[in-house]
């Protein structure tokens, strides 16, 4: 709520739609307001190409956390989603964070509201809680330690084999590490809105079109598009996958904004977004992601606008798993 009515806030002054004149090179701008604040770029995979080719580090949420948390810039500008945005905030407290567009959301974290999740958890007293990083802020204060998809199973494997676990909010991702490590954690009914419309007919269809491309997925995807796989893995192993393979020809199950760092690391391979259930739409975009873009980011580096704030309590708290996690992905 509170975020909504800061956003409100903002355009209500003008900020989010000021306009700008078309002779500026937005690109030189940013850079020059970059170094004029002493600020760092961090953008994730799924945003536009202008955007990633203008950060300072681009990368999945492992890397940007870690990127996070040694950066010593006094600003950091988070080009990606609130979700994002807050954890960079969480490790460097200290520091001004401010992102493009505080409505850029994330419907794996709104899967899994604090207040419903504190009373799931209470069904499972003797639990310790895996939080996968794509949740909020005060989901994060109740967990014991922070994933991502790159290390999901490294962090589950950190605890003993006999403990007790709950895993969210992702389900499909809870469902594959299970699957993996043998375990049995108690999983969160959320998703990724992105990654579960993809269709198996179409994916099938598209694979007997190009028998010659190999078909990758994320982890978050649902189990009948995984079994099909020839690689499973977090976004910037499949980036590398791709890179490292002889195959020339892949089908890529994650959101499209990976593909342009497939194209710069390998521009004579070709790479085919998996198709989604609905062809009227491009349902393997995530709209969040997409809210981002040069003007958004150039006027909130000018206002240094939206600013994510959180209270102490939710910094220290939530600060624990997250450092937990940094420290066994080492």
């Amino acid at each position: 709520m509170e975020k909504l009515l800061v956003q409100e806030m903002l355009e209500e002054k003008g900020f989010i739609d000021e306009k700008i004149d078309p002779k500026l090179n937005l690109v030189n701008e940013i850079k020059r307001l970059k170094q004029e604040k002493n600020a760092v770029i961090l953008s994730h995979y799924y945003v536009d190409g202008d955007l990633q080719d203008i950060a300072d580090f681009v990368g999945d949420s492992l890397q940007l956390a870690q990127a996070a948390a040694q950066t010593e810039a006094d600003m950091i500008v988070f080009v990606g989603v609130h979700f994002m945005a807050e954890t960079a905030k969480i490790i460097n407290p200290s520091k001004k964070v401010i992102l493009p567009d505080l409505k850029a959301g994330c419907s794996l974290a709104e899967s899994a509201p604090a207040d419903k999740f504190a009373e799931f958890k209470k069904q499972y007293p003797d639990h310790q809680v895996i939080s996968y990083i794509n949740c909020t802020a005060d989901l994060k204060t109740m967990t014991d330690v922070v994933c991502t998809s790159s290390n999901a199973e490294k962090i589950v494997n950190s605890f003993p084999e006999d403990a007790k676990l709950i895993f969210a909010p992702d389900k499909n991702l809870g469902n594959y590490i299970n699957s993996i490590t043998g375990r049995n954690m108690v999983l969160w009914d959320g998703a990724c809105m992105v990654h579960e419309k993809y269709s198996v007919e179409k994916i099938i269809q598209l694979m007997d079109q190009h028998p010659d491309a190999e078909f990758i997925a994320h982890p978050e995807c649902e189990k009948p598009v995984l079994l099909l796989a020839k690689h499973i893995g977090s976004t910037s192993s499949l980036l590398n996958y791709v890179q490292e393979n002889k195959a020339q020809k892949f089908i890529v199950a994650t959101e499209s904004g990976i593909l342009h760092q497939m194209n710069k690391a390998c521009p004579d391979k070709i790479f085919i977004p998996a198709p989604s259930n609905d062809s009227t739409c491009a349902c393997n975009d995530c709209s969040y992601m997409k809210l981002n873009s040069l003007q958004k980011l150039y006027i909130c580096m000018k206002h240094e606008l939206p600013e994510v704030q959180l209270s102490a309590e939710v910094i220290e708290q939530a600060k624990v798993p997250i450092v937990r996690m940094l420290e066994i992905s080492k």
